[in-house]
């Protein structure tokens, strides 16, 4: 039998310290996780009505949920917002296979200008109030 008390424990490496989001990047996430499940039901729909054929379809649903992979992935870079952007033209774009696709994306399209909207006002709220702390903790020291 052996003495689990006398053998040290292997040592656990340290964890990084988990990046801290902006709330615009945190609320373009959201927008594009809901936009995936859009798309998944979206090419299921489209598939049902017999538009196109079904294996362009469904390549077409996977190439947009890749590119919305992509673009959750770089949401927190400037040119990741702009590809995100772009992104969102290309879900309005699919109006012209079906038009409730284009009305879909458009609400989409709102959800994304409000969080880069409200998201930026948050985050330049955020870094006043952290930069007016740092300088009331100067002048106390």
């Amino acid at each position: 039998m052996t003495d689990t008390a006398s053998t040290p424990a292997p040592e656990q490496p340290a964890r990084r310290a988990r990046r801290t989001r902006s709330a615009t990047e945190s609320l373009l996430v959201i927008t594009l996780g809901m936009e995936m499940l859009a798309v998944v039901f979206g090419t299921l729909a489209i598939n049902g009505l017999g538009i196109l054929p079904s294996s362009s379809v469904f390549i077409g649903g996977a190439v947009l949920l890749v590119l919305l992979v992509v673009a959750v992935r770089v949401a927190r870079y400037r040119w990741g917002v702009w590809f995100g952007s772009a992104l969102q033209v290309v879900l309005l774009l699919t109006g012209i296979i079906e038009v409730l696709a284009a009305v879909t994306a458009a609400v989409f399209v709102g959800f994304w200008i409000y969080g880069l909207v409200k998201g930026r006002q948050l985050d330049a709220a955020t870094s006043a109030s952290a930069a007016s702390t740092d300088h009331t903790d100067q002048e106390t020291s």
